[in-house]
Order: structure tokens, then C-alpha cells, then sequence
């Protein structure tokens, strides 16, 4: 999974700088149970006993065993895992229930890696587009996945394949970043179930984690919005845009959180800084075009498309997606225009097919519409 985030909303875990690592926030009260490091990543007996058989037992060297674990992972008659965005889960729970978010699957295949010596590393891949059937185009959640690095090699995997465009290249992130996210994704879950004190607990220790953490920053100044501490809010929100001072959900969080207090200065000032932000950001572009297709209004489409190429130029997706509103709009030349350079820039064979098969389309319709055009001449 992504890790969650709140925006006054909730949302999924954002990079920070280590700038306030001295502002760790007071431990977690026992009464609600935290799952250590440990627990988190514990592998089931039942689960160890069919990696040894499938993957070490066989023998060879680390790229043998690797290739194993991934037949194992993702082909039939092994893990058989599917993809569940609400819930994250801890090793042992993914491998009961057979679901994982990102996140989940992440620990799973860094943990059965270790277990198999292989020298595996939780990564974050920063913000990412992301299409889900159910919800549309989410934006803003921080991706992670997992990495493997061997005989000169890294080599990256990952569950999602609904990830449209990532900002930037994975990197490693040690375990108690990882389980910064585990904690902040078990604590924005919670909120949102209405469990408002595991999920202070959860985003504390999430903070205890990595006080740099600026998804759980973010988190908790939602949760203690929503309990009327704004003051609180207002700390942890600014905690989280001194680390990352461009992060759109921080600047809309504090928006939200002056109009409240009725500060109109101050609503003005963070409200001019995110449309800043927003106006130079590709993802934010990309996403008001799909908003625009959906309510019909094209030209609008059209114009935030251009934007989001203009900041981002060689993003297929974006140029599919101009494609598709040029169509619409009723302009096929540029259609086809921006669906062959959609076709140029398809990292793989598979996008690169339905690129083709569009332009084939498009192809027929104008030849089509031409034919039409002569007959009524």
C-alpha cells in the first residue's frame, strides 16, 4: 500500500529531512498494544517451513534462490496474494488472510528475502499516481515496495500494478522508517474506523519511529483537529511543513485548520502558498484533468493535460490522457497526434500494444468520418 495520509482527509506516509529529529513526541501509552518491529515482521512456522522447501533447500547461489522466491511470490501455486487496499497488515496476517496492500507485501517479501539471505531493503518511492478501479485516480500517496541487492545488482518489486507515475526513484529506507509507515497506516486506518485513541497511540509511535516522519505529523494534527485541540493541530501541522515545506497536504491541512479558527490572514497566506505549489506540481495537473473529463468539460481537461506536460513532458499517461480529451472534444488530428507520442514514450510492450491499437482505431474513425463527409458532398 501507499502509506496513509489524512488531509484534514486522510492521506499516506510523505518523505521528510531529519531537521526535527529532536522533537520526538512523548512515548506511546501502554493501554493500547503497539506491534514491535519484531511482531510485525514475524514469519509464521507454516510459512518458514515453505520457504525452506521451495526456495533455500534447492541450494545455489543468491540470484537462484531469488529467482525462487519470486515464482514463489507471484506465480501460481505459491502465495497466491491479492491486492487489498483498505487494510495493513503484518506479515503473519497477510500470509493468513492471502491479501496485502503495498506496504504489507512489502514487509512479507522483505522478510522471507532476509530469510532466505538475501540482502533485502524496505524502499520508498515517493509520491505516485495511482488508478483503482473504485476510487479513480489517488494522488499524494507515498509508494513503497521493496528492493534486493546482490552480485552488483538492485533490482526493485513490487505488488501494485496500479501505479501510474512516481515522482521520483525508490530508495532505501531503514526498519524503523519502515515501521514509521506500519504505525502511521495502522493509526489512519483507525482513525477512520472512529478508534480515535489507538490511533494517537499508533500515530505516536509512528513519530517514536521516525520523528521526521511527516505523514504522521499530518495525521495527528487531523486527529487532534477533529478533538478541538487546534492548538495541537496547529503544531503538528506546522512540525510537518517545516520538514517538507512544498507538501500540498500539510498547506491544505493548515488552510483548513485557520478557516476554522476563523484567522483570515492566515488562511489567505497558506492558501496562496498551495496554489503555488499545486500550479508547479504535474501529478495535481494531471489529476484537475480527470476531473474535468469526468464532469464533461474538455477544454478545461485539455488545459490542465498541457499543464501537466509542460511540467512533466515525457509521462505517456499524460499524453494518453490529452489523447483521449482531444477525442472528445471532437479534435481527431491532435488526437492522434498526442496518441502516437503516447506511443513513442510507452515504457513497455503491453502499453506500447494499446497505444497502436488506439491510433488503429483512431485511424478508422477519421477515415470513417472522411467517407461520410464525401457522401454527403
Amino acid at each position: 500500500m501507499h502509506t496513509l495520509l489524512m488531509a484534514a482527509s486522510l492521506a499516506l506516509s510523505m518523505a521528510a529531512s531529519a531537521a526535527m529529529a529532536e522533537e520526538a513526541p512523548f512515548p506511546p501509552p501502554a493501554t493500547v498494544a503497539v506491534p514491535s518491529q519484531a511482531e510485525v515482521m514475524h514469519l509464521p512456522d507454516d510459512l518458514r517451513a515453505l520457504l525452506h522447501e521451495r526456495v533455500v533447500a534447492p541450494g545455489g547461489n543468491a540470484d537462484a534462490r531469488l529467482q525462487r522466491l519470486l515464482e514463489l511470490t507471484f506465480e501460481d501455486g505459491g502465495l497466491e496474494l491479492h491486492y487489498d487496499f483498505e487494510f495493513t497488515r503484518t506479515v503473519a496476517e497477510t500470509w493468513r488472510d492471502r491479501r496485502a496492500n503495498c506496504l504489507s507485501f512489502t514487509l512479507l517479501f522483505v522478510a522471507l528475502a532476509r530469510e532466505a539471505g538475501l540482502d533485502a531493503r524496505v524502499q520508498e518511492a515517493g509520491e505516485v499516481l495511482a488508478w483503482y478501479q473504485n476510487q479513480g485516480v489517488i494522488y499524494g500517496a507515498n509508494h513503497v515496495n521493496a528492493g534486493v541487492r546482490g552480485n552488483g545488482r538492485h533490482r526493485t518489486f513490487d505488488l501494485d500494478r496500479n501505479i501510474l507515475a512516481t515522482r521520483e526513484h525508490p530508495r532505501a529506507i531503514d526498519d524503523a522508517r519502515a515501521m514509521a509507515h506500519f504505525h502511521n497506516n495502522r493509526g489512519a486506518e483507525h482513525m477512520a474506523a472512529g478508534d480515535v485513541e489507538a490511533a494517537r497511540v499508533l500515530l505516536r509511535a509512528a513519530l517514536a519511529d521516525d520523528p521526521t516522519f511527516v505523514a504522521a505529523w499530518n495525521n495527528l494534527g487531523v486527529l487532534l483537529q477533529r478533538e478541538s485541540d487546534l492548538d495541537g493541530a496547529e503544531h503538528a501541522y506546522q512540525t510537518a511543513l517545516r520538514l517538507a515545506p512544498q507538501s500540498s497536504p500539510t498547506l491544505s491541512n493548515l488552510v483548513s485548520l485557520y478557516q476554522r479558527r476563523g484567522n483570515v490572514g492566515n488562511v489567505q497566506r497558506y492558501a496562496r502558498r498551495l496554489e503555488k505549489v499545486q500550479g508547479g506540481d504535474a501529478f495535481h495537473q494531471f489529476v484537475m484533468a480527470v476531473r474535468c473529463e469526468e464532469r464533461g468539460d474538455y477544454a478545461c481537461a485539455i488545459d490542465h493535460y498541457r499543464a501537466a506536460l509542460r511540467l512533466r513532458h515525457n509521462e505517456h499517461q499524460f499524453r494518453f490522457g490529452l489523447a483521449r480529451a482531444y477525442f472528445f472534444s471532437g479534435d481527431i488530428v491532435r488526437s492522434q497526434r498526442e496518441m502516437a507520442r503516447a506511443h513513442t514514450l510507452a515504457n513497455t510492450e503491453q502499453d506500447r500494444s494499446v497505444y497502436m491499437r488506439k491510433l488503429e482505431h483512431l485511424k478508422r474513425w477519421q477515415e470513417h468520418s472522411a467517407g461520410q463527409a464525401g457522401r454527403s458532398l
